[in-house]
């Protein structure tokens, strides 16, 4: 005597629902159905077995992803001396297995509780992903698999980089059962994950200025938001006699390699937006995730690289956005290199800030000038213990003694300068190619 409980069905003939019921034993512990049994368990059997047989195989193989098949087997059995078939469906290992026609949502996943055959709760599904997926976001499968890649498509031609399914697949955007992995959504123009940005007026987060969120692919997201901060990174020009140099509120350098930063090592499994602040005297890029697990934070000072998203941070190599792993602070250091302020990060459990000071804001103005990290104290007083030694020593100098003395560029040796003699540490005097500093007298 048959009776339906959790790892049996019973169907008195093929019915469109078998792939639901097929869907909710292989998402959990497995199961049988029969087909050709009443649901009080009379032997009813079938009439055409191997069309029953033909059915019920293509059903489940056209509407099921990933693919059921090798976790199936149909057959047909005499019972009663009437011919039955019998669906055995194993647990599978790529759970949770859908409609393809629903997608990855309640209302296509199954599963049994008790005799029945029900829709799975969001949790669930969740649950299923982590379980066979692992820790990794960006290689489990995509809740969202309806995807498109115009953005993304435009960028990689942009670059003379190849991007059909077969780089898609080398790429992990799609996983080994054929469906579009996280990192695909990420790439995609359907992706959620958002860049906030906001520039405010004085330093504080008291008036804005103007605000935008960017959406669709991270790949057209960086453009847009690297567009958007140079639209504020302002280039004002220092004269030394009759030679100008134009320097940059922010080096781009560094506000490249801070957003790539940004968008590559994010912990994409929370939902909140990526915030880059722009004030007058800095910018601030707030990243949710904090650092990976194992490393601190003088690690990432050295250049020690431990990637949350490693296919995306190689899919960012591939474009040449990125050089090498592990150089992005390096390279934002270097970038300040002999500058009176130096960029700052901090980290907490679940969040990573990089700060990016503003060069040509004025130290008049500074609410705190003596908060800055004494490191950058330190190595701002040894230079100007240099050039206070120059000046004795020759009784004078220029902007082109101080760079070979210091192994700075031109603009480092302008603002040291600057900055000395608004400090009243040295005097001008003469113009043009004849400008020399002296010390001032005391």
């Amino acid at each position: 005597m048959f009776t339906e409980n959790k790892t049996t069905e019973l169907k008195r003939e093929y019915v469109d629902d078998i792939k639901n019921t097929a869907i909710a034993f292989a998402n959990c512990d497995g199961g049988t159905i029969y087909v050709g049994i009443e649901d009080d368990g009379t032997v009813r059997g079938v009439e055409d077995a191997d069309g029953t047989m033909l059915r019920v195989t293509n059903a489940i193989r056209d509407a099921v992803r990933p693919d059921l098949t090798m976790f199936l087997d149909c057959r047909c059995e005499t019972m009663e001396g009437k011919p039955v078939i019998c669906v055995r469906v194993q647990r599978g290992t790529a759970r949770p297995y859908y409609l393809h026609s629903k997608g990855i949502r309640p209302e296509g996943v199954f599963v049994r509780r008790g005799a029945s055959t029900v829709p799975a709760s969001e949790a669930a599904i969740l649950d299923m992903i982590k379980e066979t997926s692992g820790d990794s976001y960006e290689a489990a499968r995509s809740l969202e698999q309806q995807l498109t890649f115009e953005q993304a498509s435009a960028f990689f031609r942009s670059r003379n980089v190849a991007f059909g399914p077969a780089q898609m697949r080398t790429l992990h955007l799609i996983g080994p059962d054929g469906t579009y992995t996280n990192l695909a959504f990420l790439l995609s123009d359907q992706c959620s994950h958002t860049v906030k940005l906001a520039v405010f007026e004085g330093s504080k987060k008291s008036v804005f200025k103007d605000r935008q969120e960017l959406t669709g692919s991270l790949l057209q997201q960086l453009e847009d938001a690297y567009g958007y901060i140079d639209r504020f990174n302002r280039t004002r020009a220092e004269f030394s006699g009759l030679d100008r140099v134009d320097i940059r509120d922010y080096p781009p350098e560094a506000v490249r390699e801070a957003l790539l930063n940004a968008l590559v090592h994010r912990d994409y499994a929370f939902s909140g937006p990526t915030l880059i602040s722009i004030f007058e005297d800095r910018i601030e890029f707030v990243t949710i995730g904090g650092l990976a697990r194992g490393i601190g934070l003088e690690d990432i000072r050295l250049g020690v690289s431990v990637l949350r998203n490693p296919n995306l941070a190689n899919i960012f190599y591939r474009l040449r956005l990125i050089e090498a792993y592990g150089t992005g602070i390096l390279r934002i250091h270097e970038c300040y290199a002999g500058a009176a302020v130096q960029p700052a990060i901090e980290t907490t459990d679940h969040a990573f800030k990089i700060t990016l000071p503003n060069l040509n804001f004025s130290r008049e103005t500074e609410n705190a000038p003596s908060t800055r990290p004494a490191t950058s104290l330190g190595k701002r007083e040894a230079r100007v213990q240099k050039v206070i030694g120059l000046c004795r020593e020759n009784g004078w100098v220029v902007r082109k003694d101080v760079e070979a003395a210091l192994s700075v560029s031109q603009a480092t040796a302008i603002l040291l300068l600057r900055e000395m003699t608004r400090d009243g540490l040295l005097v001008k005097r003469g113009t043009a190619k004849n400008l020399r500093y002296y010390l001032a007298e005391m």
